[in-house]
């Protein structure tokens, strides 16, 4: 079902949100795309702004924050695993190799959150819920349909997420090129070696929003000042497909798709 009426299990992607330099700017331009609604939020959670689709909250955009001195990160779309305990996943994940970037905090009374980087360099983060659950429309246009992973080593990304996440791995007879992140025996996600991509590209969590016309889409997003990364294409079983970047760089796959979902 689009609408999300009970707890995210634990592993399973929640939210995702988007961190770029002009805030205002991706608020327009997703409001353009996917009919979003939202506004730069109060400075008590650093103006982050909730969009919703259909009243229902979808995904967050924030203004890029660098730590101290450090440079500026690049923008860039993060996805979100719901998580039992963010203190606990957090002990996890460095135990199992990955590297926490923003450590565990309080977000007022919505949840728990912190943000990491498995051991091949791929970046994601966890949510913890208290008010707030995550993503209340998802697997319908202008909501995420799917999370995906590329890395340089996929059997040990895969020890890594259910060491850190308790998720399962296992073969997706309808994606085969793609590994299946299951929860529950349920596909959440995908992983994928990433040795077809072009050199440079860094390991990474791609996420993928489903609409009703994908080349439309690219051509609205080519007028607003994006580009497409992979023109749209057909996967056999799964549905027309493409990924692009917003006009600040961020990357993100559209997809019209059937077969796959988000949560």
């Amino acid at each position: 079902m689009p609408e999300v009426t009970s707890p995210y299990l634990p592993g399973t992607p929640c939210w995702v949100d988007l961190m770029v330099p002009d805030q205002q700017a991706a608020l327009d331009l997703y409001r353009t795309l996917f009919g979003w609604q939202g506004e730069v939020g109060s400075d008590e959670f650093g103006g982050y702004s909730v969009c919703t689709l259909k009243g229902k909250p979808v995904a967050g955009i924030m203004k890029t924050m660098a730590p101290g001195d450090q440079p500026a990160p690049p923008p860039a779309w993060t996805t979100y695993f719901a998580v039992t305990s963010a203190d606990a996943t957090q002990a996890a994940i460095t135990e199992h190799g990955g590297t926490v970037l923003a450590p565990a905090m309080t977000v007022g009374q919505l949840g728990r959150m912190l943000v990491a980087a498995d051991p091949q360099g791929a970046v994601f983060g966890c949510w913890e819920a208290l008010d707030f659950p995550g993503a209340l429309l998802v697997n319908e246009p202008g909501a995420l349909v799917w999370s995906q992973l590329s890395t340089t080593d996929p059997s040990t990304a895969g020890a890594f997420y259910q060491a850190v996440l308790g998720v399962a791995f296992g073969p997706m007879p309808e994606m085969p090129e793609f590994t299946g992140v299951l929860v529950d025996g349920r596909p959440v996600g995908g992983v994928q070696d990433m040795s077809h991509l072009p050199p440079g590209v860094p390991p990474h969590w791609m996420v993928d929003f489903c609409v009703q016309d994908v080349d439309g889409t690219v051509e609205a997003l080519r007028k607003a000042g994006g580009q497409a990364v992979v023109e749209p294409f057909d996967m056999e079983k799964v549905g027309r497909m493409a990924v692009v970047q917003d006009p600040q760089g961020a990357a993100f796959g559209i997809a019209a798709v059937e077969n796959v979902n988000a949560g």
